[in-house]
């Protein structure tokens, strides 16, 4: 049986009236809606589709992208609540089942949550669980300092940003080191900064160290010749200018001008800096 939840490559087997009967090389068979075949298929063509159970909880594939894969997490919206649980919008037909049992505070209709998906092996239906922190574990760690990573904005606390890392562990961007607006829900790469001895695991938006400072002096430099050489922001400006301006930290932007005023790029006054006239 072909796995749920899954994006699957199969071939084109036949066409018939409900759609395209598709096949993998273990001849599994699923069919294909044809709202969804392809324009301009042929037999035999190859396609990738994802496979889920449609109302009447038959195996089916989609052309569609979903938000969310089988043992993932998404920021998806509550569309509605009934007497067993709540329904979410995962960008397919058949929308996401959450039964109460499953939810950490009570859904609303129009809320945003963030949702893990599995698959019930009791039921063989794929159902969300906002209860996300129970699929984390930060057990066997396979990230160390300096690895990029990808995060996923869980949650706020007063200590930062929580973020999912890899789809696997938990991670905290400390708000002191948070530059730029993130909101949860968010997608975007991060630095892992520390892996603590009691597993917990300190992440970065920016790179640390020597290695922000190349991609941040050519970001600037790009930045000046944009605005025709020169821009109001020095050594002396507030880190909220910097920011204004950069998106990164004054620690950062002080280690970026250095570099580009060491290579004799840049010109730094008293109120600015300037690209520097490269026949001086």
């Amino acid at each position: 049986m072909l796995a749920l939840g899954e994006y699957h490559k199969m071939t084109i087997d036949r066409d018939v009236s409900p759609g395209l009967y598709l096949r993998d090389e273990d001849e599994n068979e699923v069919l294909l809606p044809g709202k969804y075949a392809p324009e301009g298929f042929q037999l035999e063509d190859e396609i990738e589709v994802f496979v889920y159970l449609d109302n009447e909880e038959r195996p089916v594939a989609t052309t569609l992208k979903p938000f969310i894969l089988k043992n993932g997490f998404a920021y998806l919206k509550c569309t509605s609540v009934t007497k067993i649980g709540a329904f979410v919008d995962w960008g397919l037909d058949k929308e996401l089942f959450v039964p109460f049992s499953n939810q950490v505070t009570e859904m609303r209709e129009g809320s945003w949550y963030l949702v893990y998906m599995y698959l019930d092996e009791r039921t063989n239906r794929l159902v969300g669980s906002s209860k996300f922190n129970t699929y984390l574990k930060n057990e066997d760690i396979d990230v160390q300092k300096f690895d990029k990573v990808n995060l996923l904005v869980s949650h706020f606390s007063e200590h930062g940003a929580h973020v999912i890392i890899n789809e696997t562990y938990q991670g905290l961007v400390h708000k002191d080191t948070i530059f730029e607006d993130i909101r949860v829900g968010d997608r975007l790469p991060g630095y892992i900064k520390r892996v603590r001895e009691d597993k917990k695991i300190d992440v970065l938006l920016q790179p640390e160290g020597y290695k922000s400072v190349e991609p941040n002096a050519q970001f600037i430099y790009e930045e000046l010749k944009r605005n025709g050489g020169s821009l109001p922001v020095h050594d002396k400006s507030s880190p909220e200018d910097i920011n204004a301006y950069f998106g990164i930290s004054k620690k950062l932007f002080k280690k970026a001008i250095g570099a580009l005023y060491r290579d004799r790029q840049i010109n730094i006054t008293e109120n600015s800096i300037e690209l520097k006239n490269q026949e001086d």
